[in-house]
């Protein structure tokens, strides 16, 4: 089983001590310090993970996603002291799973490391995630077999959300996939759909929750 994490940084004494929480959790860990090095690595040993720093000597990280996903899903973790939300959301339109910003606590991003490597499995392997169906054609959402009762914007929200998990959305994209007609609302509209959404699926599964807050950046679904 590979559990090989790429670490993608050019600080030698954070790869050394993201390294070794890494081995202490179970995982082996290889570091690439020079953008221009990570494709060829990744093309011909595909690590379980990847940590990638966004700011790097040769290319930075966000190009360096937007091409590996033009040949691999490979889990991406981007890394930054770049805490604008700009920076946040080119990362994860480019395809990153999950975004963390120095400074950072070693344990997080071990946790978050984990997080990331179970979503991706759930995804291969669907049949564990079944408690939510979604019926497209009549705009119907049942949790653990009870009707949701969503209204139509509801249903949208949500059934956007869950086909992307992990993906995190700002209000604005979320919006533009609601109302394709562009008609004008208050970007705090999604907060309160948001919020109905949550009170429907707690008060049929008060432990389960689904649709999760990123500071500064949107919201993103999860299990």
């Amino acid at each position: 089983m590979n559990n090989t994490i790429l670490i993608v940084e050019d600080e030698p004494k954070l790869v050394r001590l993201l390294s070794n929480y890494l081995r202490q959790a179970g995982y082996d860990s290889e570091s690439i310090e020079n953008g221009l090095d990570v494709l060829p690595r990744v093309r011909t040993r595909m690590p379980a993970l990847i940590l990638l720093d966004l700011m790097l000597p040769g290319r930075n990280g966000v190009d360096i996603c937007k091409d590996i996903r033009t040949f691999s899903t490979v889990p991406i973790i981007m890394v930054t002291a770049r805490i604008e939300e700009i920076d946040r959301l080119l990362g994860l339109e480019h395809g990153a799973d999950d975004y963390i910003c120095k400074p950072f606590s070693p344990r997080e991003v071990v946790a978050r490391v984990k997080a990331v490597l179970r979503r991706s499995a759930s995804q291969q392997h669907p049949e564990v995630n079944s408690v939510l169906h979604l019926d497209e054609d009549r705009f119907q959402a049942t949790l653990h077999g009870i009707d949701l009762e969503l209204t139509v914007v509801e249903f949208k929200l949500l059934s956007f959300l869950s086909a992307n998990p992990g993906r995190i959305y700002g209000r604005s994209k979320l919006m533009d996939h609601i109302y394709p007609d562009q008609r004008i609302v208050s970007d705090r509209t999604i907060d309160s759909h948001i919020k109905n959404l949550r009170k429907k699926i707690s008060g049929i599964s008060p432990e389960t929750e689904l649709i999760h807050s990123v500071y500064g950046a949107g919201y993103k679904y999860d299990t």
